[in-house]
């Protein structure tokens, strides 16, 4: 017994690591949620598996966006090709942001969510403190780039790499010795992503056992309808606005897209972080949608930093919780200032798990909300945290896509390798019937 016990383990080791990434990521999640309800309280003592990843993918973003984003300025040479993505990443971003805002107010304006709790507010809050726009701009220029890098400034990094790497571009041959380290060292930081998410099925088992036992069944009952809502609101923009996207602009096949990104879709899920999200989404890019690493690399790290469509559907429904929760009628006024202030209130936001909410006292002070709200929120940010990821992180790609097609820099015959594959197998089997015929 004792003999085939370890060939047996073999066995079941080596059939497990011939599992694809995703399905082993989506394994730990189910294990994970299923010994949360039965540990319950006792499932903290698993949270370190979970933090441990996390502090692992975090330490690939840094220096994996700034090595990454200069790379990717430099292979293009061409400053106005860079400028034209630029400007096609940043609209893009913020014209999908504001649909996502829309959708979440009209899922909220239907389901009513907070329809009927009859609350009412005990006196004025304090808002947290919150960057103006003009501050923000300002802001994002660092008076010291080794601070900015330290501090995990991603905004300021962002622009400290994309100027360092057009000098680089300008200075010609002089810069051609610094573009190959910084070469060097993107191609280690994708190695070393591969290594990390070799570790990712375990840290999900970490963080959604926490989640479970930490919130359990009982305390999602009294904001379901919430849940629901923001949970339909981010279905319905992803399966319906981005596959009109990716079909009628880009026409590509959506199935096929989403297909390619769900290693990325079950980390954001259960990390709550579309910047740690980011060295899967860019692997998803490069390996499974044959996206050019020129346009991945600067069009991903802008897109975690001013991408934030699932946030702003999430304030759309959740601000008009509060408002239904206080029985306090929005005009038409509030839901346009709504509108543009989350999608304002997008740029610079930290895509780390939690940030939601520091935008959601700005919508409600802004429209004169009260802040008691946030409270009512907060016990089931994480739970609404995980869909509105999933969402920022599906936005970034679908732009990475969208816009390497524009540029002539998606290979489209990579991204629809499957499908080609299973429309040949199809095919023979169609084939084989006529010649039995």
């Amino acid at each position: 017994m004792s003999q085939t016990s370890p060939s047996s383990l073999g066995r079941v080791w080596s059939a497990w690591m011939s599992v694809p990434l995703w399905l082993q990521i989506l394994i730990g999640m189910l294990l994970g949620i299923l010994a949360g309800l039965g540990l319950g309280e006792q499932a903290v003592l698993l949270k370190p598996i979970g933090t441990l990843f996390v502090n692992t993918i975090k330490m690939l973003i840094v220096p994996l966006v700034f090595c990454s984003l200069i790379v990717g300025v430099t292979s293009m040479q061409d400053t106005a090709k860079m400028g034209r993505i630029g400007f096609k990443s940043f609209a893009f971003y913020l014209g999908t942001t504001s649909i996502a805002i829309s959708v979440g107010l009209a899922v909220g304006s239907i389901m009513k969510p907070g329809a009927g709790l009859g609350m009412h507010s005990e006196g004025a809050a304090v808002a947290k403190e919150v960057p103006s726009v003009m501050e923000t701009l300002i802001n994002i220029v660092p008076t010291n780039p080794i601070a900015a890098l330290a501090s995990g400034q991603i905004l300021q990094v962002i622009v400290f790499a994309v100027a360092l790497g057009i000098a680089l571009v300008l200075i010609g041959e002089h810069g051609r010795p610094a573009i190959k380290v910084f070469e060097s060292l993107a191609e280690a930081m994708y190695k070393l992503t591969d290594m990390v998410m070799k570790f990712a099925p375990y840290g999900v088992f970490g963080l959604m056992a926490w989640v479970a036992g930490e919130y359990g069944v009982d305390m999602l009952m009294p904001l379901i309808k919430v849940i629901i809502a923001v949970y339909l609101g981010c279905a319905l923009h992803i399966i319906g606005f981005y596959s009109l996207v990716l079909s009628v602009v880009a026409k590509l096949n959506p199935i096929q897209f989403f297909k390619g990104i769900r290693s990325a879709l079950a980390v954001a899920y259960t990390t709550s972080s579309s910047a740690g999200t980011l060295p899967v989404s860019m692997k998803c890019a490069n390996e499974s949608l044959g996206v050019n690493k020129k346009i991945s690399s600067f069009v991903l790290p802008l897109g975690t930093t001013i991408n934030m469509d699932g946030t702003a559907l999430y304030q759309g429904v959740t601000a008009l919780f509060v408002a239904q929760a206080f029985g306090i009628d929005l005009t038409w006024v509030d839901y346009i200032t709504i509108i543009l202030t989350a999608t304002l209130a997008s740029i610079g936001t930290a895509g780390v798990p939690g940030a939601g909410l520091v935008m959601l006292t700005l919508v409600l002070t802004t429209v004169g909300l009260p802040l008691e709200g946030v409270a009512l929120i907060a016990g089931i940010d994480r739970i609404l945290d995980m869909a509105r990821t999933v969402v920022n992180v599906s936005g970034d790609l679908v732009a990475t896509t969208v816009i390497a097609k524009s540029e002539d820099e998606l290979d489209i015959e990579h991204y629809n390798a499957d499908a080609q594959q299973s429309q040949l197998m199809a095919d023979q089997v169609s084939l084989s019937k006529q010649v039995e015929k």
